[in-house]
């Protein structure tokens, strides 16, 4: 596998231990989701144990690869029950003690039709691109975030598992986690596994993983920021395709993203190799795109290329509630590239169902996804 090197730091790994026979709480997954449900069990329902299982390193997949972006809806558009999400996703991440992570400052919406007349983005990609609307979110450091919810799981006293793959689970009462330290037994649990292990999670026919890809430029002098419309440190994504997203970073270099490599299993996830076959091909194909966006661009360097995985629902559903096999079971997925804070706002929401029994939200059924 070589997925590239992304630019985050995560400096958070758990005390090793020895793996519990049981725990009341089960959390597969150590991204954004996976830790904020984690954190916020133990918070909620502190004599109760929580076990998080993370297959690789904490934030190696999705989480750990994203651009971080964080926005008040999702491609879809808006969902019942989360007009909230930016203020709660701040409110969240203060009450865990994860500080100094966000950063609002809106977010460019960006397109080739009915651009604004004093739109400080003025670029050529298959037709003249302009800012279109500016919408509510931000950016945030991903690795921070990342860092961030873990310490506080482990802080509250969630015990994290790194290298721990969940190969099988049974779904009897409780639930038996078979997993590459041992069987663990658990009274609920909350798989957030997002683009992988979409068989645990009765996903292999609702939905399809993908690779998405990013890069970045070398840092930029404040003049070409200025005259790219990027001085403000605001993130872009257009509205219209060819799709294109991108951020600045704060010492001035730019990150990009944008192309999908199709996926047929969990196998080939595994065996990717960003500089071989058709990844190595979208890469060649956006460095040109980037360059030929503005001419302050035509020379630019780039510093990381790296890609991440993430999974998509049929016509883009992301996937909240009790798994196909059983009731206690919570399968939080499909959440594509809708950034950070509703990852970390639906963490929250699914410890809440888990440990006090709020109610689920009305779109996000497994079942309608397979036309069951």
């Amino acid at each position: 596998m070589n997925w590239g090197t992304p630019p985050w730091t995560i400096d958070f790994r758990p005390e090793p231990r020895p793996l519990p026979a049981s725990a009341d709480f089960a959390v597969i997954g150590g991204g954004f989701s996976g830790l904020a449900a984690a954190a916020w069990l133990r918070k909620i329902a502190p004599r109760k144990s929580v076990v998080l299982l993370e297959a690789a390193q904490i934030g190696s997949g999705a989480s750990g690869r994203t651009g971080g972006l964080a926005l008040s809806d999702v491609a879809i558009g808006p969902l019942e029950g989360t007009e909230d999400v930016l203020d709660a996703y701040c409110k969240t991440l203060a009450e865990l003690g994860v500080a100094g992570v966000p950063l609002f400052g809106g977010v460019y919406e960006i397109g080739r039709n009915g651009g604004l007349r004093d739109s400080p983005i003025v670029w050529e990609d298959s037709g003249a691109l302009r800012v279109v609307h500016e919408v509510p979110g931000g950016t945030v450091d991903a690795g921070k975030v990342v860092s961030g919810l873990a310490r506080a799981a482990a802080d509250l006293g969630a015990a994290i598992f790194e290298n721990t793959r969940v190969e099988n689970i049974e779904f009897a009462s409780p639930l038996l986690l078979e997993t590459s330290a041992g069987t663990l037994c658990a009274g609920r649990v909350l798989l957030a596994t997002n683009a992988q292990s979409a068989g645990l999670s009765g996903l292999s026919e609702a939905s399809q993983a993908k690779f998405t890809l990013a890069l970045m430029t070398e840092p930029l002098a404040p003049r070409v920021l200025e005259s790219l419309g990027l001085a403000s440190g605001k993130a872009f994504y257009t509205a219209d395709l060819p799709y294109l997203w991108g951020r600045p970073m704060p010492d001035g270099a730019v990150m990009f993203g944008s192309g999908l490599v199709d996926l047929a299993s969990d196998a080939e996830l595994a065996a990717l190799d960003i500089a071989q076959s058709v990844a190595a091909g979208l890469f060649t194909s956006l460095e040109w795109r980037v360059r030929g966006l503005h001419p302050a661009l035509g020379k630019v360097r780039f510093s990381h290329r790296w890609g991440g995985p993430i999974r998509f629902g049929r016509s883009w559903q992301l996937f909240f509630d009790w798994h196909p096999r059983s009731r206690q079971a919570l399968v939080l997925n499909g959440l594509g590239g809708d950034g950070v804070s509703f990852s970390v706002y639906l963490g929250r929401w699914a410890a809440e169902t888990l440990a006090a029994g709020r109610e689920l939200p009305p779109w996000g059924k497994i079942g309608e996804a397979q036309g069951d």
